[in-house]
């Protein structure tokens, strides 16, 4: 027999059990199906045989790695099923593009054409699958036989992500004689994936699954058309690149064509934020450039080069931040677990920015406050401002989209712009890259060099940094006059060389532990680049130094 400790209490199993039998005794006590497993401290699959004397909690489909692992065994499923209804058919495929809300983007390739009855055929298929619990098995095969398996199997993009593999074996997912990749782990069977739907979308169509807070509930989905062409643009420019996956840019490295490519990106970034400002400048009577995104999003960089493109125009662009406008500390509110809460509209003094807004729009003379953080008090230094017929004000704040920031200013006189790091490189075409795992590795650089924060502490808030983005700022996008992505193609192989090492800092005893883990893992598939290369307004800059900006 073997013996584990479950929660603290003590268990014993036949020899060569695994973790499937421990979850279905312990599942009555948890609020959500089991996915995991943690064992001494580490992430295991469910399939594990159970090591004696270890000491183990579960993980269930609400917490962060089960949900990732829910979408990851969805995926499979359907990829799977895709190629049982085409007859194995190696010339087409789909590629997971991104996700908008629960809905995730698959596109079709090698002319494979997405119609309804596809769709209907599709479904049928992975609801076949799911109801015969068809087991998901794991090998490790040694790296050069893993890209002979997916050269076969008509997987180029993964054939040459492991060509810049450094590790000598690669797991690989079989399920049903159907062999993949997946960076992460997987549930034990089709059965898990109890929730899924397929609806038609532009060229190809959503597969929807329930969020993390809900695994059990599956919500209609909601189409966000701004968001989506942000990031289809995203794809197409990386297509005209060359760039479509890790493995493509990694080669472009080791060609030594990175230099061509960071300019070629900051080029189309620059365009882009060129044509913002001439809209601006076209659309006349515009006072208030609103300028809103979530965290890491490159807010302060977009703003000072849309300011420059401004001047350009002739218009004399000021930079103003509604984080001048917080409430005095003693008046913040605070959420439910007695923390100041600075996430939130009411701790902006909503009234004084839209009076001062209101007297330059007629004409008067107003003292911007300046908010003294470590006091938690507003300040006036003498920052005063009159608005000119030539002058326009540059709002930056994660309130800026929201018409309550700004009730009293006329609509005409608003230009309200979304910002966010719409990641549209993939680590294949199965493997996406999501858009908070950019902007975490951002903001885990930018808050060392500039802060002196660790990667444990950062880490620890970004689910509370979330959760403001969610019920601040992602309600507010489609509001929009325009959305900018700023998002770099290769801007991870950058952040790399600085994010590495303060991830390893984070200790195995401390509960960021397993995500740092995760983002190490991720950092394997770039090849790391130096800085060089990069232009002093670079958007990057803002979170590695080196800007011409000061930040």
């Amino acid at each position: 027999m073997i013996t584990i400790r479950v929660d603290g209490e003590e268990r014993q199993y036949p020899d060569g059990s695994d973790y499937i039998a421990a979850a279905a005794d312990h599942q009555d006590k948890e609020d959500a199906r089991i996915g995991l497993v943690l064992e001494n401290g580490r992430i295991r699959e469910l399939k594990r045989k159970i090591k004696d004397g270890a000491e183990v909690s579960f993980i269930t489909l609400k917490r962060s790695s089960g949900h990732k692992a829910y979408v990851r065994t969805a995926i499979l499923v359907m990829v799977k099923a895709i190629d049982d209804v085409l007859d194995h058919d190696k010339s087409k495929q789909v590629k997971v593009e991104f996700a908008i809300g629960n809905g995730y983007y698959i596109s079709p390739k090698g002319g494979l054409k997405v119609d309804q009855a596809f769709l209907d055929r599709l479904d049928k298929r992975m609801r076949e699958l799911i109801a015969a619990a068809v087991p998901i098995e794991k090998r490790s095969v040694p790296t050069d036989e893993a890209r002979e398996l997916f050269a076969r199997a008509g997987m180029e993009d993964k054939d040459k992500l492991f060509r810049f593999r450094r590790s000598s074996l690669v797991n690989v997912y079989s399920l049903d004689g159907y062999d993949d990749y997946y960076y992460g782990y997987m549930l034990p069977d089709t059965s898990y994936v109890e929730y899924f739907s397929l609806e038609l979308y532009e060229e190809g169509f959503m597969l929807v699954l329930p969020e993390a807070a809900e695994p059990d509930v599956l919500k209609r989905f909601i189409p966000r058309p701004g968001l989506f062409g942000a990031l289809k643009t995203a794809d197409d420019w990386g297509a005209k690149l060359g760039i479509d996956s890790v493995g493509d840019l990694n080669e472009k490295i080791c060609e030594g064509g990175l230099g061509e490519l960071v300019l070629a990106q900051e080029a189309l970034q620059e365009r882009r934020i060129g044509e913002i400002a001439r809209k601006i400048v076209e659309r006349g009577g515009v006072k208030f450039v609103m300028i809103a995104g979530p965290s890491s999003s490159g807010k302060t960089t977009f703003s000072h080069r849309l300011s420059v493109q401004l001047a350009s125009y002739g218009l004399k662009p000021h930079p103003i931040g509604v984080d001048d406008y917080f409430k005095n500390r003693q008046d913040t509110p605070k959420d439910a677990d007695g923390n100041y809460n600075f996430e939130c509209l009411e701790a902006i003094d909503v009234d004084l920015f839209n009076g001062d807004m209101v007297k330059l729009l007629n004409g008067e003379t107003i003292e911007i406050p300046s908010f003294n953080f470590k006091t938690g008090q507003r300040e006036y230094k003498g920052n005063f401002k009159t608005l000119g017929k030539d002058d326009i004000l540059v709002i930056e704040g994660i309130h800026g989209l929201n018409d309550k920031m700004s009730h009293a200013l006329p609509t005409e006189s608003k230009f309200k712009i979304y910002i966010s790091a719409l990641t549209s490189l993939n680590v294949d075409e199965h493997n996406r890259i999501p858009t908070t795992d950019g902007r975490l590795l951002r903001r885990l650089v930018r808050d060392a060099r500039t802060r002196g924060a660790s990667a444990q502490r950062t880490i620890s808030m970004w689910p509370s940094v979330r959760r403001g983005e969610e019920e601040n700022i992602f309600p507010f996008q489609e509001s929009a006059d325009e959305i900018f992505n700023s998002a770099l193609i290769y801007e991870l192989a950058v952040l790399k060389q600085f994010a590495e090492p303060l991830l390893f800092s984070v200790n195995p005893d401390e509960p960021e532990y397993h995500e740092a883990k995760r983002m190490l893992k991720f950092l394997e598939y770039f090849l790391g680049v130096s800085t060089e290369d990069l232009p002093n307004n670079s958007i990057v800059r803002e979170f590695v130094g080196g800007g011409c900006f000061g930040l």
